[in-house]
């Protein structure tokens, strides 16, 4: 009995959720960087099942006339790795993924050496072709482990990222966040 409760209780959906991901052979990491202070916010990992040589991303956009919509597929797989509404008149929400871990739950490098992605960054979603600084958030988690670690297995790798706007209001930038993204 007291075997079936462990087996029936003992591990959570989201427990088994993370353990695929950490698992998976296809790893995309992804990270959450508030805009306005530049500070970590969270993250997790998406995992896929399938390996893929490249990782390309792209974006399937709907306007907001009152409500819009962001997605963005990963190209080779045809899996969504970001979706969120963008509010005209209010504020939008990310919908997928679902759930971020806290930035406490990632380990900082110790070493105190600074990482620049070898090959720069590629930004995913720029409709207005406004002109961003990436060194900002990039500097908000370049001392993560995980960052480390996937860029030690993908040195060649473009630093995919966006910046999300949930509300088309540029005077109200506090739920404003950068989207970053690297494979392993």
């Amino acid at each position: 009995m007291l075997l079936l409760s462990v087996i029936l209780f003992g591990c959570q959906p989201e427990d088994l959720e993370n353990d695929i991901s950490s698992n998976a052979p296809n790893q995309v990491l992804f990270l959450k960087v508030d805009y306005t202070t530049n500070t970590f916010q969270g993250g997790t990992i998406l995992g896929f099942s399938k390996q893929t040589k490249t990782f390309s991303v792209v974006s399937d956009y709907m306007p907001p006339g009152d409500v819009g919509r962001l997605t963005l597929i990963y190209k080779e797989l045809d899996e969504k790795i970001f979706s969120g509404t963008i509010n005209w008149a209010g504020l939008g929400k990310m919908d997928f993924p679902e759930k971020l871990e806290p930035a406490s739950s990632f380990k900082i490098d110790p070493l105190k050496t600074y990482w620049l992605p070898k090959n720069g960054y590629e930004n995913l979603f720029n409709p207005s072709d406004s002109k961003l600084n990436y060194e900002k958030p990039w500097s908000a988690i370049q001392q993560l482990v995980k960052v480390r670690e996937f860029l030690t297995e993908n040195p060649d790798q473009k630093i995919k990222l966006f910046l999300y706007t949930p509300t088309v209001d540029k005077s109200n930038t506090q739920d404003w966040c950068w989207i970053i993204f690297l494979k392993k």
